[in-house]
């Protein structure tokens, strides 16, 4: 049991709030020992996991840049630039995202993300976009509702566009499974295969997107008929 020492680090670790990589390593120096691991050995397991891992320092990268951004006001310059375009609903501009979104993960350009883009731009002007359609500020209902769907756009188009790339992780775990299976396929062959489930993606995302527009304006609808009765 006292190799499990490393989760009560971690649990009193947060617990008391101290540094989160500090307790993390402390955590797994400390159960390497207990469990007879070589010191040299811990530090060299650590280092490989730190090199095999070191993109998603990039990922971490990005977090205060956005945060510095939208301090700058880059959720407010999204929605004001959104407002000079009247005919532009919330549903197309997410239906126009969920197709660049696609092409570029088929392109495996790292273009998107729900910090990235979602948060700070695309759901802002989407809000904007159909507030001026319905010429209203839209209820915590309605928006909540908005950012689901926008989430969805993000999650459709990364999902079902990287498989689409020959060197995708996706398509290279399907060749991987299959071949342990006894099948063996070409990387292309899965790609060529998820082609038509990309275009299918963005077609049930449009006509998503197309029924949300469609339900906030019925929305709006009823209010202002139940309004004129009373």
């Amino acid at each position: 049991m006292i190799k499990l020492i490393g989760i009560l680090i971690i649990i009193l670790g947060f617990s008391f709030q101290f540094d989160t990589i500090a307790v993390v390593l402390i955590a797994g120096v400390t159960t390497g020992l207990v469990s007879g691991v070589d010191f040299m050995t811990i530090l060299t397991t650590l280092g490989e996991a730190f090199v095999k891992t070191r993109y998603m320092t990039l990922f971490l990268l990005t977090l205060p840049v956005i945060g510095i951004l939208e301090r700058s006001g880059l959720k407010e310059r999204g929605a004001e630039c959104i407002k000079g375009m009247k005919s532009v609903s919330g549903g197309k501009i997410l239906s126009y995202y969920m197709v660049i979104r696609t092409i570029a993960a088929a392109l495996s350009v790292r273009l998107g993300g729900h910090v990235q883009f979602i948060r700070p731009l695309i759901y802002p002007m989407t809000e904007s976009a159909s507030e001026n359609i319905l010429e209203k500020t839209l209820s915590e209902d309605e928006k909540e509702h908005l950012k689901g769907v926008a989430c969805a756009v993000e999650n459709f188009g990364n999902f079902y566009g990287q498989n689409v790339f020959v060197a995708g992780g996706g398509v290279l775990l399907v060749v991987g499974t299959l071949q342990e299976l006894g099948f063996i396929v070409e990387p292309y062959s899965v790609s060529k295969a998820a082609i038509p489930v990309a275009i299918i993606a963005v077609i049930f995302s449009v006509i998503q997107n197309y029924l949300t527009d469609k339900k906030l304006k019925n929305t709006q609808t009823v209010k202002v008929e139940k309004e004129v009765k009373e």
